[in-house]
Formats: structure tokens, sequence, C-alpha cells
């Protein structure tokens, strides 16, 4: 009898295996990582960036009711030897939200909130994101007291500082339906990134909601860019209740980064994928601005276009103004529990590696909805420029 439960354990858990091995074979590109939609943590805001040694490192943080996203957010950090053919866990973070990874001079960070709408900080790591600074006070990490909002954006040299895109936060009432004022900060490139000292903060831009004949709803999720004309800029994505409408929001940056300025009759223009968070970088090779995003297609442009995030492209500029689909890089027909969105990437080499936070099947029912996403997936693009 004992052989027998034995036997039978045995088999209802290698079963249990098998099954989920075969349900996550079926997801899209490699997983990092995965949490169920029962646990109520979701995965959020996939960053990517390479070591000076090749190594790949990966971090994303946990939202959700379940989650501490709200009091001090937690971060997994994830580290590929590899190529991104398989990963391993390294490092927790207790109190890193909305976050990218960037390597600069030699040395890594991560920067975001510590929580959701919390203080702007960054964190160093000098064992390849082992262990981490803590933010405690100026000196250290913590580089605005308020309430912040951003997303893993990329870091751009200008002139001799470095520059991020972030968005102050004017909050409105409880239904989370806050301002978002955009702002830039910039520092020295050889200053001291985890001092607050180093570092200057431009205004922020006051929400208006008559932009857009009063379907304006917010800018967000900023990319500080590098025009061809040599000006600065921060291109945001768009919010509007206007059903399927894909906009981007163009802010002019001045030199010395201390004023942001904008234009509502010039400032936005049509852009496929601007409803969700895209990053833009320019590759000197071809002499190409790329970016990866969510395309609507006429069968859901009766939606807002912020939720249909099935369809995911690469896409390319000469000039930031006009782009073309390159590529469909992941497709999915539902939309509703169905996603590849906030995709974090970088040039590597020939290649374009990519995480995404991914809404898909699973042996537990599959993902909450497109939103609250069940995976972290790592994807590569092979030679790229030739596409």
């Amino acid at each position: 009898m004992k052989l027998y439960r034995f036997v039978l354990v045995t088999s209802l858990l290698l079963g249990s295996f098998l099954n989920q091995n075969a349900q996550t074979a079926k997801v899209p590109g490699i997983v990092v990582n995965h949490s169920p939609a029962s646990t109520k943590t979701y995965v959020g805001s996939p960053s990517i960036c390479i070591l000076p040694n090749g190594d790949y490192l990966a971090s994303h943080e946990f939202f959700g009711p379940a989650s501490t996203e709200w009091e001090a957010a937690l971060n997994y950090i994830f580290k590929s030897s590899d190529r991104g053919k398989t990963w391993e866990k390294i490092s927790e973070i207790n109190g890193q939200f909305w976050s990218n990874l960037f390597v600069h001079n030699g040395l890594l960070y991560i920067m975001g909130t510590w929580k959701h709408d919390g203080n702007f900080i960054i964190r160093r790591s000098a064992d390849g994101g082992i262990t981490w600074t803590d933010p405690v006070d100026s000196k250290n990490g913590l580089l605005l007291k308020g309430e912040y909002h951003t997303a893993p954006m990329p870091m751009i040299i200008y002139q001799g500082r470095i520059w991020r895109a972030i968005e102050r936060v004017i909050s409105v009432d409880t239904t989370l339906n806050n301002q978002l004022c955009p702002m830039v900060i910039s520092a020295p490139v050889d200053a001291d990134l985890i001092d607050a000292g180093s570092w200057t903060a431009s205004n922020y831009l006051t929400h208006d909601s008559t932009f857009l004949d009063g379907k304006f709803k917010n800018r967000l999720e900023g990319n500080v860019v590098v025009t061809p004309e040599g000006k600065l800029v921060n291109i945001l994505r768009v919010a509007t209740t206007e059903k399927g409408r894909e906009l981007a929001a163009v802010v002019d940056i001045s030199e010395d980064g201390k004023t942001v300025m904008f234009d509502p009759e010039t400032g936005f223009m049509d852009f496929v994928g601007g409803a969700v968070k895209f990053s833009i970088r320019y590759d000197e090779e071809s002499e190409l601005y790329w970016t990866i995003t969510n395309m609507v297609t006429d069968e859901y442009s009766h939606m807002d276009a912020a939720k249909v995030r099935n369809k995911l492209v690469l896409k390319c500029s000469s000039d930031l103004k006009n782009w073309s689909v390159v590529k469909v890089l992941l497709y999915h027909p539902d939309v509703k529990k169905h996603a590849f969105q906030y995709i974090g990437w970088q040039f590597d080499g020939e290649d374009i590696i990519f995480l995404s936070r991914t809404s898909f099947d699973d042996e537990f029912g599959g993902a909450q909805n497109y939103h609250d996403a069940n995976y972290i997936t790592f994807h590569r693009i092979r030679n790229f420029r030739k596409l």
C-alpha cells in the first residue's frame, strides 16, 4: 500500500511537472520569471542591460493587491551568462519600482521610485547586481523627495551630461486619476550619480485637460532623445479618451536641462504604439531611431488603445517624425488575457535583445488580464538592421 501511494503521488507530481513544462514551452521566448495570477502579485517594468563582462542582467518588480508596491516595492534581479538562454535570480531589492538598469563608466545602477508614486531614487552595485547601495539620504541615492512616476526608460549622453525623463505626480483623488507632469533630470557624466547634488532637475509641465479638444488624459513615460538637428526632446506616450487613437507628445528641453516646454498646437503627433510604454534608442550604424511597441489593428480601433497590447512591432525612423513598422515580433488574437508590453531592450551587436511583460496561458488558468502579467520573457531579434 505504501509503495502504491508513493507511486501515485510521484505520478501526480510528475504529471503536474510535465504539464507545467508543456505549458511553459508554449509561451513565446524564454521565461525569466513566472508569477501565477492566483498569487495576486503580477510582474512589471522589465529592464535589461549588458554588463562589461558580457553577462545580461534583468530586473522586474511585483505589483498587485498582494504586493508591497504601495509600501516598499519588491524588485528581482536576474543574470544570464549564456546570452539569455538561461537565467538565475541573484538578488532582491526591497524598495525599487518602475526602474531601469544601466551601466555608466563601468558601474552598474538601477534608477526609479521606491514604491508606487514614491521618492525618486538610484542605487549602485559594485558586484554585478548581487548587493546594492541603500538610498537612505541625498548623499546615497535619494534624489528627489515626493511623488514621482516613471517606467524603465533609457539614459542618454548629450553634451557631457547623462539624462533621464520622469514625471512629477500631482494627486487628484483616490481613484488613481493623478496628473502626471513631465520633467527631466541630468548630471555631468563624470559626477557621483548617487549624490543628489550632482543632478539638475527641470521645471515640470502642468496638466491641461483642454488639450486635444478635451480628450487629453496624461503624458507619461518619457524618452529623452537627441533629434537629427541636435536638439534635446522628451517623447512621451499619450493617454486620451479617443478610442483607437495612438499619439505621442514631444516636449522641448533647454540645453542646460533646467527648462521643459510644450506647444499643444504642434507637440502632439500620430504614433503607432503611442498609447502604451515605448522606448526609443538611436543606432549610429544604421543612422536610424528604433523602438519596440504595441500596434492597434483596425479590428480593435473601437477600443481604448492603451488596452490593446496583443501585437508587438519593431519600428524605425530617420527623423523621429515618420516611422515605419519593420516587423511584427509577437502576436496573439486575444486582447483580454494576452499581451506583450512594457518592453525593455538593448542593442547587442547585430541583434536587439528585449524583455517583455507578458500575459499568457499557464497551467493555472492564465493571466489575470492583459495588464496584470504573469510572465517576464526574453527575446532576441537577429540581424535587425537587415530586416
